[in-house]
């Protein structure tokens, strides 16, 4: 309370309830919230706790879908909304430094009139801080040409464990200038320090897009053709795959007009004129018959585009309502094994009387099989983690990786075995116990507690 202020500190119930929950299906109450405005206030509250020994969280917008955000062991939650400032915008050097509060849309409305952007879009974009989207390494559905968070984040400021404050990488925009520490901190969701500053590429936004859906008999069908596209020679902005249990759930409970078929694809090009955008669309649809789809409806106007992408962004909210509960996954395959995952899924699925959809970014091989179910009844939550286990085995078994953007947290830290060896474990949880011995950094997370 010393260090950030008595009115910037609470104990009061209703604020801890709050903060013991994120967009998981994991919850568990602090004992305290506090929050910082700045790097030293977060570096003293880290060398207290060190010194008193008590966990602390740190959150960004809460919309974590694995618990990473969740103070499992009790402790102080650190809401970082207070540092949200957007420090310095830099066009001619290609970059912008900002706080971990700064929340993702604010961003892109702060940079639209330059006309650049910073490209990853993830679906919480209207809400989710840019601390959160470089903890979790976030993605979103233009990765397929646009890559993740990752690929994005030049430099870092960062309040280790034990209080001391790091900066990594550098403000250009390449080098080659020792250890990647940047990375080492990306992706890895508060368990080794807590982002204080950020530095991120920004692109020139494109002037141009088309847009296009096309309808397929089979998985395999849709699956070639999008291994086609991707090796075509041109990469689409994006390029999203609906298989046949969304296409119903989305005709059936959001009226959407679409085909009773295995599959959809809805694919966007870009560019910077209307010429390479066009181009680009060519070359998927060239793709798209080649691998026999049954229709292909390219939209005429970028009203006809949206109509297209507003059932796109419906599947999440309209599945979800099936059941007061839901398990969102986000597994991710190389891309042509794409099919075999879906088809996997489907026969996991097979007989079981949750109902569930299977959609994501075939782009970038990233699917989301979502279940729906009853979290009061406790033989449900049993049984749809026992599919969640058995869908996580099949990914693994096809090369794939437990989470390509929602980052592992509590959901899949049991799992972490299937995909990393033993001596990757180790050094994982060695990294941790070298800078946090005292285990009070976002502790519970990820196995390396061990």
């Amino acid at each position: 309370m010393e260090i950030v202020g008595e009115e910037h500190f609470t104990t009061e119930l209703i604020d801890l309830v709050s903060y013991s929950y994120d967009g998981s299906d994991h919850n568990h109450r602090p004992e305290a919230a506090a929050f910082p405005a700045d790097t030293a206030q977060i570096s003293l509250i880290m060398q207290l706790a060190n010194e008193r020994r008590f966990p602390v969280v740190p959150r960004g917008a809460g919309t974590s879908m694995t618990g990473s955000a969740v103070p499992i062991k009790g402790g102080l939650v650190l809401d970082l909304v207070r540092m949200n400032r957007i420090l310095e915008i830099r066009i001619p050097d290609r970059q912008v430094m900002v706080q971990p509060g700064v929340v993702y849309a604010a961003l892109q409305k702060a940079l639209a009139p330059s006309g650049f952007c910073f490209p990853p879009d993830p679906a919480s974009g209207k809400v989710c801080t840019l601390g959160g989207n470089v903890a979790t390494n976030a993605g979103g559905i233009r990765g397929a040409k646009y890559g993740v968070t990752r690929d994005y984040v030049l430099a870092l400021e960062v309040v280790l464990p034990d209080g001391r404050v790091v900066h990594t990488g550098s403000k250009c925009m390449k080098s080659s200038s020792g250890l990647d520490l940047t990375r080492m901190f990306v992706g890895s969701e508060g368990v080794l320090g807590i982002i204080t500053e950020i530095t991120l590429k920004i692109n020139p936004k494109p002037q141009a897009s088309c847009t296009a859906i096309a309808s397929f008999a089979t998985l395999q069908q849709a699956g070639q053709a999008v291994t086609d596209v991707m090796c075509s020679g041109i990469l689409p902005s994006v390029l999203e795959i609906m298989e046949e249990n969304t296409i119903r759930v989305l005709r059936e409970n959001a009226k959407a007009d679409l085909p009773d078929v295995k599959a959809l694809l809805l694919v966007e090009t870009d560019g910077y004129t209307e010429a390479e955008a066009a181009y680009g669309m060519e070359k998927v649809v060239a793709a798209f018959q080649a691998n026999g789809a049954d229709t292909i409806s390219r939209a005429k106007d970028k009203q006809e585009s949206e109509k297209l992408w507003t059932i796109r962004r419906a599947v999440g909210s309209t599945s979800g309502s099936l059941r007061p509960n839901n398990l969102s996954e986000d597994v991710t395959v190389p891309i042509s094994k794409v099919p075999q995952l879906l088809e996997g899924i489907q026969k996991i699925m097979q007989g079981q009387p949750y109902p569930f959809v299977i959609f994501g970014h075939a782009g970038d091989g990233n699917l989301h099989p979502k279940i729906m179910f009853d979290g009061s009844d406790p033989q449900q939550v049993r049984e749809v983690h026992l599919l969640a286990d058995k869908v996580f085995q099949l990914t693994c078994d096809l090369e794939g990786t437990l989470s390509g953007e929602h980052g592992i947290g509590l959901a899949k830290a049991p799992y972490m075995n299937l995909e990393h060896e033993p001596l990757a474990m180790d050094l994982m949880r060695l990294l941790k116990r070298t800078l946090d011995p005292n285990n009070v950094l976002n502790p519970g997370k990820m196995a390396l507690d061990g």
